[in-house]
């Protein structure tokens, strides 16, 4: 038997593969059920391939979407909000620290449990002589007996009240940490939302400019015809054109990639067609107020991962009065009830049987009094604890207060950009209808049109982005002070 088992077990290593440069191959004997053997052209395995699992191949079956409506970004944020993992995962952690509170109330109250035990037991008595034709004396011995137990811890100087204490603050800390987890949400879908726009404006500018190019490689074939131009100056016009054409395929892919992102902020699956609206144009301000230390304050005070933070602070804080209260002694209450119901037989005799009943209550004071300072090495650990938790807390208000000022100046620089890249657009337009112009009136070279359209798709691109980025550096100057807490459409009027 112990060859066998030996051999049972060696054999295993054959599940493993053969050695360190060969592929593994998956045997149809320990191969999952729910695999596949994947073979080539040849009917063998081949490389370093693995066994498909079916299940893979079926996503997980979303919310219901309406693809047929186009949508804004408030009904964007709404569908993430409902469907994003990254908010079940919060709901859940929340619920969890929730069901800890629940834990910790119960050691306030007494255990009681039912146990029974029963046994069964059957003896043979060789006798030394045949008495009477008996040789042996049987007997069998039977029992039951079921009981109730009680337990009940009734005093511990505070640690119960101290463990739910910080049981609490990290319910309450996760909870915040859940609504945090929304207002993440809309800040990136916000995000993804107007970077996408960008990039679809970045296709409709270029192809504008391939447009405008092939304006310029009109003028030019129409002044060849005339004698007026040059084979190099067609050369030129119709690179211009091409090199449009270009950037108008480049701008597509960066608008497709752009929708992939928007795609996974929402928490949906990049297979679906998902219409979206663009935002509605509106003049942006060319400043906004600075924001003052009393504001800065404020938002101090409600941004989740400082609340969340101050929670974890409290918690540790009654953690340390947990592990003190190892020190003191703690009082209980035990009681029993149980029932007692045994048999004896004895082959050839009347049966016996009895039957009892018993019940106690005990009070009991438990003080340890030596534990090689475990009890005090716990208790500077918790210290530790909540030091680390303090700490952390100032650190994280420092950058908070950090993430403040640099979303403001991020703002006020992309507001102010803004509004450069304005008059910069209206410069180029002039300046490419002037040299397109001259150039179909002969006093002006093909060159200069085409360095005009290629400069004014510059100064286009540079006020879509300014745009952007401004209507993005609201949205984080928002989210860092806590303000992110329904979806809207923009966040420039405060």
């Amino acid at each position: 038997m112990t060859l066998l088992l030996t051999a049972c077990a060696s054999n295993a290593i054959d599940r493993a593969p053969r050695s360190p440069n060969t592929a593994w191959q998956a045997d149809s004997a320990a191969q999952p059920s729910n695999t596949s053997e994947t073979l080539g052209p040849t009917g063998r395995n081949e490389g370093f391939s693995v066994p498909p699992v079916a299940a893979l191949g079926q996503l997980a079956t979303g919310i219901d979407i309406d693809l047929e409506k186009t949508h804004s970004l408030p009904e964007l944020i709404d569908i993430a909000q409902r469907g994003h993992p990254d908010t079940r995962l919060a709901w859940n952690r929340a619920r969890q620290a929730a069901l800890a509170v629940g834990m910790v109330e119960a050691t306030f109250l007494p255990m009681l449990s039912a146990n029974v035990v029963g046994g069964y037991q059957r003896t043979r008595y060789p006798l030394p002589e045949n008495i009477t034709g008996i040789r042996d004396i049987k007997t069998e011995l039977s029992g039951v007996v079921p009981a109730l137990t009680l337990g009940w811890l009734l005093f511990d100087f505070g640690q119960r009240k101290a463990l739910y204490d910080a049981a609490s603050e990290l319910s309450f800390a996760q909870n915040v940490l859940f609504n945090a987890a929304h207002q993440k949400i809309i800040r990136d879908v916000t995000d993804q939302f107007y970077q996408y726009n960008t990039a679809r404006t970045h296709r409709a500018l270029s192809a504008s400019m391939l447009v405008n190019q092939q304006k310029v490689l009109a003028a030019v074939t129409q002044r060849q015809k005339a004698g007026l131009a040059t084979t190099v100056e067609l050369a030129l016009a119709r690179q211009a054109v091409a090199q449009a054409k270009l950037r108008v395929v480049e701008r597509q892919g960066a608008e497709r990639n752009t929708y992939l992102g928007l795609l996974n902020a929402v928490g949906v699956s990049p297979t679906v067609k998902l219409k979206v609206a663009e935002p509605e144009q509106r003049s942006l301000p060319d400043t906004i107020d600075p924001l003052t230390a009393d504001i800065i304050q404020n938002a101090l005070t409600q941004r989740p991962d400082l609340v969340a933070a101050y929670s974890a602070v409290k918690a540790a804080q009654a953690g340390i009065t947990a592990t003190e209260a190892d020190f003191l002694p703690k009082v209980y209450l035990g009681a029993v009830a149980a029932h007692n119901r045994t048999s004896f037989d004895v082959v050839g005799l009347p049966g016996l049987s009895q039957t009892s009943t018993s019940h106690g209550v005990l009070l009991g004071v438990t003080l340890p009094i030596f534990d090689g300072g475990l009890r005090r090495a716990r208790v500077h650990e918790a210290r530790l604890r909540a030091d680390d938790a303090q700490t952390l807390l100032e650190n994280q208000q420092r950058n908070a207060v950090r993430e403040i000022i640099a979303a403001e100046t991020m703002l006020q620089t992309a507001l102010q950009s803004t509004k450069t890249a304005r008059e910069l657009v209206d410069a180029a337009q002039t300046t490419y209808d002037a040299a397109l112009s001259s150039y179909q009136e002969g006093v002006s070279t093909v060159t200069i049109a085409i360095e005009a359209t290629s400069q004014l798709l510059t100064a286009q691109q540079a006020y879509a982005d300014a745009q952007t980025a401004s209507l993005i550096a609201a949205a984080n100057l928002a989210f860092v002070m806590g303000d992110m807490t329904t979806p809207r459409s923009e966040w420039l009027s405060r």
